[in-house]
């Protein structure tokens, strides 16, 4: 009962129902940048450390990321939800994946939804969760236990092929394709997830085809062995197109199976949740003929059958993450040359997030080594292209162990303040509401009380200290949020506070707190 009295005095001394604040009293417009950082299962690269943890362990050990994310400020992870065809979470067509439990098809004990306690606990931080699924591995060449009854290498065998050390679901068969579809559009209609992310593994990338003794070899363009690679298995599916008279040739027949496979995906994902996103973090490096001069190397496009600039310019994702996992003084690889060369390539203003090999500082062998300064000076880089608004690091690992002082340097040069993910404007929603704000002064600052409006998903909160203005983001989930004083600049003489929805759109802002005069 003195709670309840206490807070009905609180509520009735402190306020008056918010204002819009005058011109003058205007802040400016709230920091954007995607800030993210993928989180990997397969081979438990990031999370869990291995497997067979106890279910508490691994939720401690994923509080550990979150918290490491909220304190570096960071705003999205990106998590690996499907390693190789099977499942961090409770699926009913695939397996539990081997990396929570040691054994295909074990779910982790006690039973807990992994995906569900990541959203849940992300969003009580204010981070978006963004689930990241492998469209076409089917099992990767470090498993450890045998394929569970329920995976796709035992109930649709004709649709896997094995290619090296791995099994690899065929996309030229639509059982496969299938299958991805129905897994992503599973989780997006079962989970809060703020995007859908698949990533650069499309056609396997290829491998040395074993020698054929009194075979002779093809020479290169240089008078030397040129190196022959294994193709990829898929002549019964090739040959059904055919038969059933197909026209392209066998490189185009690949690339539009895939990329038929990438409009199905943006398409049916927008149909059941228009305000979730679809992002594709491919190869970094483009088609051969369209490439800036000096860029040399791997080509997606011909390799891994990834179009990656039609699906650009057709508008199928909503943001494009190319892995850019070189220096910047690598000059046949440049890291703003590629970078500007994808911004290019973007006729639909999709968002622009560059993925960062952030784990490469502290590699082995040292020419693959990065030092903190690589990463800190490609995401300066990164911020001087008005169209490129944000990235990604490979992968969470690095931040977590904060290698050379990787995330220190971050914390203290880079991430100095809060940030908004950058609005998504082409996808509809309804914005957010009108945030209810209380206000009091308090012993050490403005303290707050929020209520969300409808569609809320985060609070902007500006506090004007001495003339200068301090941003900070809170998850609608807070109810109770303090604006502390200044070290240097004293109090606050004027609180603002909007509302944000899923979608990064803000909403009207108004005045919570003015200094009384």
């Amino acid at each position: 009962m003195g709670g309840a009295l206490a807070l009905a005095g609180f509520l009735g001394a402190c306020t008056t129902q918010p204002t819009a604040p005058g011109a003058a009293d205007l802040p400016p417009p709230a920091p954007r940048e995607f800030r993210a950082a993928w989180v990997s299962t397969v081979a438990n690269i990031d999370w869990p450390s291995k497997p067979g943890l106890p279910s508490g362990q691994q939720q401690a050990e994923a509080i550990a990321i979150l918290e490491r994310a909220v304190s570096l400020k960071l705003n999205a992870i990106v998590l690996q939800v499907r390693p190789a065809a099977d499942a961090i979470y409770p699926s009913p067509i695939e397996p539990w994946t081997e990396y929570l439990t040691g054994a295909q098809g074990k779910p982790p004990m006690p039973m807990y939804d992994p995906l569900a306690f990541w959203i849940k606990e992300a969003h009580a931080r204010g981070l978006e969760l963004h689930a990241w699924f492998n469209p076409y591995r089917a099992r990767h060449d470090n498993a450890r236990s045998p394929s569970a009854p329920n995976h796709i290498t035992n109930t649709i065998p004709s649709a896997v092929k094995r290619y090296g050390k791995f099994m690899w679901m065929d996309p030229g068969e639509e059982a496969a394709s299938k299958q991805t579809m129905d897994v992503i559009l599973d989780v997006v209609r079962r989970y809060d997830i703020d995007g859908v992310h698949i990533d650069d593994y499309f056609y396997p990338y290829p491998i040395a085809a074993p020698e054929v003794a009194g075979n002779a070899q093809a020479l290169d363009g240089n008078g030397k062995p040129a190196a022959k690679e294994l193709d990829f298995p898929d002549g019964p599916a090739w040959e059904r197109y055919l038969a059933g008279g197909g026209k392209l040739d066998r490189p185009s027949w690949r690339r539009d199976n895939v990329n038929r496979l990438i409009e199905a995906m943006y398409k049916g994902i927008h149909k059941e949740k228009s305000w979730v996103r679809f992002g594709i973090s491919p190869f970094g490096m483009g088609r051969p003929d369209r490439r800036p001069p000096g860029i040399s190397g791997f080509s997606q496009y011909d390799k891994l059958y990834a179009d990656a600039e039609l699906w650009l310019e057709k508008g199928w994702l909503d943001y494009f993450v190319p892995q850019l996992y070189w220096p910047i003084a690598q000059t046949a690889q440049s890291y703003p040359v590629l970078l500007d060369y994808w911004i290019s390539q973007n006729p639909q203003g999709r968002h622009m997030w560059p993925g960062l090999f952030t784990s490469r500082i502290g590699a082995a062998p040292p020419t693959l080594n990065y030092e903190p300064k690589e990463i800190v000076d490609q995401i300066a880089l990164t911020r001087q292209r008005p169209l490129a608004t944000g990235h990604v690091h490979f992968s969470m690992v690095a931040l977590t162990q904060n290698r050379k002082g990787i995330s220190d340097q971050l914390r203290a040069t880079t991430y100095q303040g809060d940030a908004l993910v950058p609005a998504t404007p082409w996808l509809p929603s309804p914005g957010p509401g009108t945030p209810q704000v209380s206000a009091v002064r308090g012993k050490n600052g403005v303290a707050l009380k929020l209520k969300a409006g409808k569609a809320t998903m985060l609070y902007a909160i500006w506090a004007r200290h001495g003339g200068e203005w301090r941003f900070s983001v809170a998850p609608a989930a807070r109810v109770d949020w303090t604006v502390p004083d200044d070290a240097k600049l004293g109090a606050a003489d004027l609180v603002v506070v909007s509302a944000v929805d899923r979608l990064g759109k803000e909403g009207a802002r108004v005045q919570a707190w003015r200094k009384p005069s």
